[in-house]
């Protein structure tokens, strides 16, 4: 199912992540059996990481949308510095702005968050910021001009899933027509599915996949909850309630038995 990020097209809504894997195979694998929508690529870790040339031709021989991220970044200048090298690097206007302001749950500042924000969006780029699922800095951040929110489900790389699913549900209720895109904490591919029969429009992720038993494998498990999530939010998911009600008629005749 295709979504749309300004004039670009993704034809999936699976974000996936580029780091961690146990070999550059299994990511090549790894994306292949996704099918993505869009890759992650982090400047400082891949060049810290010193995966070279090989890790570059993998990612280009796909020819898929790349999203620099400013992953590993403490402060709006370091992270307004790295946007700006990645650009050059990348060519393109997309930044995934992540500023850490805890190093223990790998919290977003939010005050640097806001203030790199508006830096970025005065340069010229399409911001997509690593949040949390607070209300009011959702609302700071579409002020500054962002059209895309990637609120956390939980810590990255936790893989505790949706830690508050009514923050995430009331994210939703209240920009209907920003796109949200749940990006962190995502462990299993339920918690994938849960989040788009939200109404989420995608999901990246990547410790889910690379630190896997069988990257490729997961990486195929969660494109298809993802699909199947979205399916069912556009199918319309029936309303819980506290009592029960039958599915077959109680009256008369059985209905294979009614002309």
């Amino acid at each position: 199912m295709t979504l749309n990020i300004g004039d670009t097209i993704l034809q999936s809504r699976l974000f996936l992540g580029t780091a961690q894997y146990p070999s550059p195979k299994a990511l090549e694998q790894s994306i292949e059996a996704a099918q993505p929508g869009l890759v992650t690529v982090s400047l400082r870790r891949e060049s810290k990481a010193g995966k070279g040339q090989d890790f570059w031709n993998i990612i280009k021989g796909f020819d898929l949308p790349v999203l620099p991220n400013t992953a590993g970044c403490h402060s709006v200048k370091e992270a307004v510095t790295t946007a700006e090298m990645a650009r050059e690097i990348f060519e393109t206007n997309w930044i995934k702005l992540e500023i850490i302001g805890d190093d223990y749950t790998l919290q977003p500042d939010p005050y640097g968050l806001v203030e790199a924000t508006e830096s970025l969006i005065e340069k010229g780029f399409n911001v997509f910021p690593y949040m949390t699922d607070d209300l009011v800095l959702a609302q700071k951040l579409v002020n500054a001009g962002c059209d895309i929110l990637m609120p956390w489900g939980a810590p990255i790389g936790s893989g505790r899933g949706v830690n508050n699913p009514y923050a995430l549900k009331l994210l939703r209720d209240r920009y209907p027509n920003i796109t949200l895109v749940v990006d962190a904490g995502i462990g299993a591919p339920s918690h994938a599915a849960q989040v788009m029969e939200m109404g989420y429009d995608a999901v990246l992720l990547n410790t889910a996949v690379a630190k896997a038993g069988d990257p490729p494998v997961m990486a195929r498990a969660f494109a298809q909850s993802i699909e199947a999530g979205r399916s069912a939010y556009l199918a319309g998911i029936i309303a819980p309630q506290e009592s029960g009600e039958a599915s077959t008629p109680l009256i008369d005749k059985p209905i294979w038995h009614q002309k």
